[in-house]
């Protein structure tokens, strides 16, 4: 045969290995094995590879895995890495014929696709997601690296709705040292937001140490809300610490480990309407030292704004421990606060270097105005474990 034959019969095979439609098909080169193989048999072995991907182009569909597919022979490698070379964890199947992610594409990515067979042959190709119409982020609390109190649960709020709720939380993943039982459980957070918490059967036990990995990338939560990237946070529980407010002896005491630390007398909300302190446990969000405090911020109007002192969080609606020197008269025996837990200065000053965020707050006795929401603050204690566990979207 004459070379210029031999060309003419090579041009139609080519054509048929064309890119099928909506399908990344990449060829790949073989190099013939040295010592041995006819330059005939080394072209037919450039020619195996047949490798598709199923997303191809400049918009392809986000929140997909990703399929690499091999018509003959068997695949060795794949690797499907964004343009970060964060790579999608995947699996070759059983029979080599395809490989496929683990993990879902992220929108608005781009993705390189590098494969190679059992038989020496390697290809590659790229794609990129179409960019998402709105994206989700995420508050995390408690921070990473903290050591929180027992009471502290682990929380996740949303900047917009999550409508796919059982598809988010799937995506959640706790993991504690010592394989505590606990529950995620779906909340309105005070401002309406969205928000999931995990939180232990009972209270932490001292010394466990927390995990939060969030593979939220490339999760829609719904109403085309895209999540772009994970999260992730830790964090370590500290000493066992329960601080009892006791509105019938007026008295705060700070107990660890089961044992009284220390009583002090203070004086809590006024009882009846709304300058009444809540009721239930509450849990310490935060130490914010001195403070504004303006009664109109809480809905009472004009009758208070003040500089305070040793100031500790315990709800969103405002109510707080901290100093409160102009009603010493009251410490001891009389709630005629505006709602907060007040002492005097020296000791919310010795309660505030004791605290730790996290330490549950229970308030027992009467004259409260009964428990606030899970999303006033950390109230997800003032709910029965089963009634906790059914707020779960996996239930």
């Amino acid at each position: 045969m004459t070379p210029q034959s031999s060309t003419s019969r090579r041009r139609p095979l080519r054509t048929r290995h064309a890119a099928a439609a909506g399908l990344a098909v990449l060829t790949a080169a073989l190099t013939a094995c040295s010592g041995g193989g006819s330059g005939s048999s080394a072209a037919e072995a450039a020619e195996k590879p047949q490798i598709k991907v199923n997303l191809s182009g400049q918009k392809a569909e986000a929140g997909k895995p990703v399929t690499v597919s091999l018509a003959d022979g068997k695949l060795k490698k794949v690797t499907v890495a964004d343009d970060k070379g964060t790579a999608l964890p995947g699996k070759v199947s059983a029979n080599g014929a395809t490989w496929t992610s683990e993990r879902k594409t992220a929108p608005g990515t781009a993705y390189q696709v590098e494969a190679t067979t059992a038989e020496g042959g390697s290809a590659k190709s790229s794609f990129k997601t179409a960019a998402p119409e709105k994206v989700n982020k995420v508050t995390l609390a408690p921070g990473k690296n903290t050591t929180v109190g027992i009471g502290q649960p682990l929380s996740i709020t949303f900047d917009n709705p999550v409508r796919n709720k059982a598809e988010v939380e799937k995506h959640l993943k706790v993991t504690t040292s010592n394989d505590t039982e606990g529950s995620w459980g779906w909340i309105k957070n005070y401002d309406g937001k969205d928000r999931v918490d995990w939180r232990p059967k009972e209270y932490w036990k001292s010394g466990t140490k927390v995990k939060l990995d969030a593979q939220l990338n490339g999760i829609d939560s719904g109403g085309d809300d895209w999540f772009v990237r994970d999260y992730a946070t830790n964090f370590t529980i500290g000493k066992s610490q329960v601080v009892k407010v006791n509105l019938d002896s007026k008295t705060t005491t700070l107990t660890r480990d089961g044992k009284t630390v220390k009583s002090l007398p203070m004086s809590a909300g006024t009882p009846g309407g709304d300058k009444a302190s809540w009721g239930g446990t509450s849990v310490l969000m935060s130490k914010e030292g001195t403070i504004n405090m303006r009664s109109e911020t809480v809905g009472l109007g004009d009758s208070y704004d003040k500089m305070v002192d040793y100031s500790m969080r315990l709800t969103w609606s405002g109510m707080y421990a901290h100093a409160a020197p102009w009603n010493a008269s009251y410490f001891g025996n009389t709630n005629h606060s505006s709602g907060c837990v007040g002492m005097s200065d020296g000791n919310a000053g010795w309660l505030y270097g004791q605290a730790q965020i996290g330490d549950p707050f229970e308030v027992t006795g009467s004259g409260s105005k009964g428990v606030p929401d899970p999303g006033n603050g950390y109230g997800e204690w003032n709910i029965s474990w089963s009634d906790w566990q059914a707020k779960s979207a996996l239930k």
